[in-house]
């Protein structure tokens, strides 16, 4: 029976502690240590009833926040509460989908909140356990600053890998257009916008901290420095992605011109091949009349036929690609 009850309080996260260490979240337990002065980290694979039990018992967080943390899809957001501040963070995967994590941190409590794997979290427990976070003054606020620099820091190879294949797409539109890249720039513009709309608004929240419309608790002015700079990574990736957006439309009228050139080149070969004929089909179809002034006195003669038949004709269309060469239409000179 008690190991039933162990099972019933198991929550589907993990818990760090502060010497770097982990292990496996328990309600029971993260109530306990709710009570106590160590710090540790709580992260959750989404919220059900008992997990949000504990954010709002245990730990003492709103329940207004609690139950923005369960609907995902918030905007990115920082709220300042009496003893805890409030944040939805996004980072980026490698195809570009965004990452959203739920923040609820305190001085000597950080609780992170998302849905799936996610290698980003795992990547600040890394950086965690290998610098104890020696570099800021309280261990609450330098675990928040890894989580947050690792989920700002994804944007980086995520923009990377699009640039390159901008590149890759002009390179191939120039050598032979095609359906499927115009398919691609349309999901990449998409994805492109998807990105837009969280970096914006994530770098407006840095700007608030920055200038001191919101505050960490236990914040000093060294950890300042830190956020600062991930409020100007932030703003580099704003840079980034309108810039990409401007590249990406640059490639879409690429290849709008590409396709329409060859048109073009097409259009201009079937004109010079039906402006050869006209004078061809004129001419047969003058002397092909079967008029007995036109048959038995003029084209009675024997030569007639070298001259008028064939010689006419042969002539017209060398004067007619001479005229063409002239002006260039045949990649000649022009007049």
């Amino acid at each position: 029976m008690a190991g039933a009850a162990t099972d019933n309080c198991a929550m589907n996260g993990i818990v760090m502690h502060a010497d770097g260490t982990t292990t496996p979240a328990n309600a029971d337990d993260v109530r306990g240590r709710c009570g106590q002065t160590e710090f540790f980290w709580l992260d959750l694979d989404g919220l059900d009833d008992e997990s949000g039990d504990v954010l709002r018992q245990g730990f003492g967080f709103h329940p207004l926040a609690v139950e923005d943390a369960v609907n995902f899809g918030q905007r990115p957001k920082l709220e300042d509460y009496d003893d805890f501040t409030y944040l939805v963070v996004y980072g980026a995967k490698d195809a570009g989908t965004p990452v959203e994590v739920h923040v609820f941190y305190s001085e000597g409590r950080l609780v992170t909140v998302h849905r799936g794997d996610n290698a980003l979290l795992d990547d600040a427990r890394t950086r965690f356990t290998r610098h104890r976070a020696d570099t800021l003054s309280p261990p609450g606020i330098s675990v928040l600053y890894l989580v947050v620099d690792s989920l700002i820091d994804s944007f980086f190879p995520v923009l990377a890998q699009f640039d390159d294949r901008i590149d890759e797409i002009e390179d191939s539109i120039l050598r032979e257009p095609t359906e499927e890249q115009l398919g691609e720039l349309f999901d990449m513009k998409r994805m492109l916008v998807g990105l837009r709309k969280v970096v914006t608004p994530e770098r407006d929240l840095f700007t608030k901290l920055m200038a001191g419309g919101s505050t960490l608790p236990g914040m000093t002015d060294e950890d300042g420095r830190y956020f600062r700079d991930l409020y100007d990574h932030l703003i580099r990736i704003s840079d980034l992605v309108d810039s990409y957006r401007d590249l990406l439309a640059g490639a879409m009228d690429t290849h709008v011109s590409v396709v329409s050139n060859r048109l073009n080149v097409v259009m201009k070969q079937l004109t010079i091949i039906a402006t050869v004929f006209l004078p061809l089909s004129f001419l047969t179809g003058f002397f092909g009349q079967n008029f007995g002034l036109l048959v038995n006195h003029y084209l009675a003669h024997d030569w007639t036929f070298w001259v008028f038949g064939i010689g006419l004709e042969v002539g017209a269309v060398v004067g007619l690609m001479s005229l063409f060469r002239r002006r260039g239409w045949l990649g000649g000179p022009t007049a």
